[in-house]
C-alpha cells in the first residue's frame, strides 16, 4: 500500500521558517521523481519544487526561488521542503507528490499559514 504522509505544517509569522517532511512507503522511492505542490484557497494546485531520484537536479517555481529548498533522503524514503522567509502568499495546503514510471501518488496535504 502506497503511503505519503506530510508533516511539519503550521502557522508562522511573515519572515519565519518551516520544514515540511513527507515520509513514504509502498513504492520504490529511490527511483522516483519527488515534488511538492501547493494549493491556496480558491486557486489551482501549483508545482513548488521538484527533485530527481538521485537528488542531482532540483527545480523551483519562480515565486519560491532563493527561499525554499527541496531535498531527499533515499535511505529514509523521505523528501523535505525547507521554507525560509515565508510570506503571506505562501499560505496554502502543501502536498507531496511521487512519480514512479507511469504512476503518480499524492499525500493528504499539510496546511501552512503565514500571517501576522
Amino acid at each position: 500500500q502506497v503511503q505519503l504522509v506530510e508533516s511539519g505544517g503550521g502557522s508562522v509569522q511573515p519572515g519565519g521558517s518551516l520544514r515540511l517532511s513527507c515520509a513514504t512507503s509502498g513504492f520504490t522511492f529511490s527511483t522516483s521523481l519527488m515534488s511538492w505542490y501547493r494549493q491556496a484557497p480558491g486557486k489551482g494546485r501549483e508545482l513548488v519544487a521538484v527533485i530527481t531520484s538521485g537528488g542531482d537536479s532540483r527545480n523551483y517555481a519562480d515565486s519560491v526561488k532563493g527561499r525554499f529548498t527541496i531535498s531527499r533522503d533515499n535511505a529514509k524514503g523521505t523528501v523535505y521542503l525547507q521554507m525560509n522567509s515565508l510570506r503571506p502568499e505562501d499560505t496554502a495546503v502543501y502536498y507531496c507528490n511521487a512519480r514512479e514510471n507511469v504512476y503518480t501518488y499524492w499525500g493528504q496535504g499539510t496546511q501552512v499559514t503565514v500571517s501576522s
